[in-house]
């Protein structure tokens, strides 16, 4: 297409198929090795996440309480329970805030499937059950999302909302339900080694 005549005949005959350079893509920058093992390692742990839903999914309600209980504690929170369904009022778990049990905090599990959101109605009776049990803190988690009323209802109650994904990021944080099947160690030249 560099020469005029060409570009008249191609023009004229249907034949202006060819990309022009403004439209060919530029080159995939190359990956580092480091780069390459950061970018596997993310797309394990992204597979590792969907399939951890998914088994959480298949489980009971019961199962899925005691799941969370697990994760608080191993995030360090003190001693956990897992609240009887008759009287609970609302509260699936109650878990102390810290290894002393200097203050509690109410839990709620909703193990939904992915389409099915949390809704404002449902933070609204946590909260009220927040209320009737006299504490200020409660953690609100749920295998799907929460819609957008949801997440900006605000009330005088401290309250973490965790949805599935961020329920499976942290189990894999913090190794519930997932074991290590391989160890890397990326290593670098110790500068500190080679000074005089």
């Amino acid at each position: 297409m560099q020469y005029p005549e060409f570009a008249a005949y191609a023009t004229s005959t249907g034949m202006n198929t060819f990309p022009s350079s403004e439209s060919t893509p530029e080159p995939e920058k190359e990956l580092t090795p480091t780069e390459s093992l950061e970018k596997a390692y993310n797309a394990i742990n992204n597979d590792l996440a969907e399939e951890l839903l998914a088994t959480i999914l298949e489980q009971s309600p019961t199962f899925f309480e005691n799941l969370v209980l697990k994760l608080l504690e191993k995030m360090g929170y003190g001693k956990g329970v897992v609240t009887q369904r008759t009287v609970d009022e609302g509260i699936d778990g109650v878990i102390n805030e810290d290894k002393l049990g200097l203050d509690i905090i109410h839990i709620q599990t909703k193990r939904y499937k992915l389409d099915n959101k949390v809704e404002r109605p449902l933070m609204q009776a946590f909260v009220g059950a927040l209320d009737g049990a006299g504490v200020n803190k409660g953690v609100f988690i749920t295998t799907s999302s929460f819609t957008k009323e949801a997440l900006e209802y605000k009330s005088s109650k401290k309250i973490a909302k965790i949805d599935g994904k961020q329920l499976t990021n942290l189990m894999i944080q913090y190794n519930v339900g997932v074991t290590t099947e391989y160890t890397y160690e990326v290593k670098r030249i110790d500068k500190d080694f080679f000074e005089e």
